[in-house]
């Protein structure tokens, strides 16, 4: 595996892949980035440009399955796939680009032009993850499955949810025409297996799956329902800030706070429908004057950790009904959720799916990455026959699946159905697995391998 780029995102990912036992290589212009990564990581680093051939065949490009380029030039990327693919022949060759001039051209990707197998944007990645938030906002994650037919969303327990103190086995009666699954319940930052007897206490962090036509009704059970933001402020005109408020500035009363002028000016002619005040957003008297107590959501959204956390404890205090903060350290973020600051967001961990869909072996249509890398939510496509196949043809409790694994649902078609230990998997289902740890990728792995005579 070959990472261009020892910043955030790649720094992140490189993590995560040598946890999982993947040989890394990692290659950044700077010495001391790669340097602080070796000394607690098991990777090799390459100093030098991304984009040169030399530097790349030293970095073991001839033998690289994969290259992922995330340094901050979307033209070193561009160029390092292009590379790849021409010198090299790295099979999978997956580049970050920014630039809204260059992903309008999506020509330039194909294997004639750059050779950029996927692109990755991640601000527009953590804008549909904050959108997603915004229209369940209860929930601390939503995770869209098969094309957004199945959802899993996590949800604290309130101390007025009608499940609080009640067996799992309880939402069933609630609601006996919905069919959902709760797959994990963490419990001051411990995983609790779910089963039927399982009884939920305030704090507890549930997360359930079901068809996303009922989950509604499912949040207001576990949580209780929430009323719908309408007034919302965000600080931080970057590209997240400008990206979010574009979408949302047509259906809520968005303000957005920019501490720079000439970009206030700028987001202001490109943002009709959204009010652009330029401003520090960490001053007292400009929350003040502009209603922070009447804000139903405050999205802390700069590039600057301490002033996110800073104004995001502000807004709460005055009167923000629910505040969000991008928080750059993976770190800061498990100190942070669930205290003031409602929902604490690391931007790499949110791009993270994206990038490990296209690392796990298997025909995998979405990885998810829960509790800030612990665990995961994958939808895997079936494939085989049951002479090929470890899971097609079979019934679940026939799998033998190790501890913390937990196959919860299946997607047949337009059909969403929870698992039970009879149901019998099929060719082309979509599956959706949840592993509560890492070392259990692997075996997942394993067992959706199609091997042809298996037996």
């Amino acid at each position: 595996m070959l990472i261009l780029g020892a910043g955030r995102v790649g720094a992140s990912v490189a993590e995560q892949l040598v946890q999982e036992h993947y040989h890394v290589t990692l290659v950044d212009d700077n010495a001391a980035s790669l340097k602080a990564l070796q000394d607690r990581l098991d990777l090799r680093a390459v100093v030098g440009n991304a984009a040169s051939p030399a530097v790349l065949e030293a970095a073991g490009a001839r033998d690289a399955d994969l290259l992922l380029a995330v340094t901050p030039s979307d033209e070193v990327n561009m160029v390092a796939c292009k590379i790849a693919h021409e010198l090299f022949n790295v099979p999978t060759r997956l580049g970050r680009v920014r630039n809204p001039d260059i992903l309008s051209r999506p020509e330039l990707f194909d294997a004639s032009n750059f050779a950029i197998d996927h692109v990755i944007t991640p601000a527009q990645i953590v804008t549909d993850y904050l959108v997603s938030l915004v229209e369940t906002p209860e929930a601390l994650q939503v995770l869209d499955f098969a094309d957004g037919k199945a959802q899993m969303v996590v949800v604290r327990v309130e101390a007025d949810a009608h499940m609080n103190g009640k067996a799992l086995s309880t939402l069933c009666k609630l609601l006996p025409n919905v069919d959902s699954r709760v797959v994990g319940i963490y419990r001051r930052n411990r995983y609790i297996r779910p089963d039927g007897d399982s009884v939920l206490e305030v704090g507890d962090e549930v997360f359930v799956l079901a068809a996303s036509k009922h989950m509604r009704a499912v949040i207001r059970e576990l949580h209780g329902e929430e009323r719908k933001i309408r007034r919302i402020m965000i600080a931080g005109g970057g590209n997240v800030g400008f990206r979010l408020a574009q979408a949302l500035q047509d259906n809520y009363q968005v303000k957005l706070i920019e501490s720079n002028r000439d970009r206030a000016h700028w987001l202001a002619e490109a943002l009709p429908n959204t009010l652009v005040l330029a401003g520090d957003a960490t001053d007292e008297t400009l929350f003040d004057a502009e209603q922070i107590d009447r804000t139903d959501l405050y999205l802390a959204l700069t590039s600057d950790d301490e002033d996110n956390i800073m104004s995001g404890l502000l807004a709460k205090q005055m009167g923000a009904r629910k505040v969000i903060a991008i928080i750059n350290r993976s770190r800061y973020v498990g100190l942070l959720q669930g205290s003031r600051i409602d929902v604490a967001l690391s931007p790499a961990q949110a791009t993270i799916g994206s990038l490990l869909a296209r690392v796990r072996r298997g025909d995998i249509a979405a990885v998810h990455s829960l509790r800030r890398g612990a665990a995961e939510a994958l939808e895997i496509i079936a494939h085989g026959k049951r002479a090929t196949s470890r899971v097609v043809g079979r019934r679940i409790e026939e799998l033998n699946l190790p501890a913390g694994l937990y196959i919860a649902a299946l997607i047949r078609g337009d059909e969403v159905m929870m698992a039970h230990h009879d149901t019998v998997i099929e060719a082309e289902d979509h599956v959706i697995v949840f592993v509560d740890k890492k070392r259990g990728i692997g075996e997942v792995e394993k067992l959706f391998a199609v091997k042809l005579g298996f037996f």
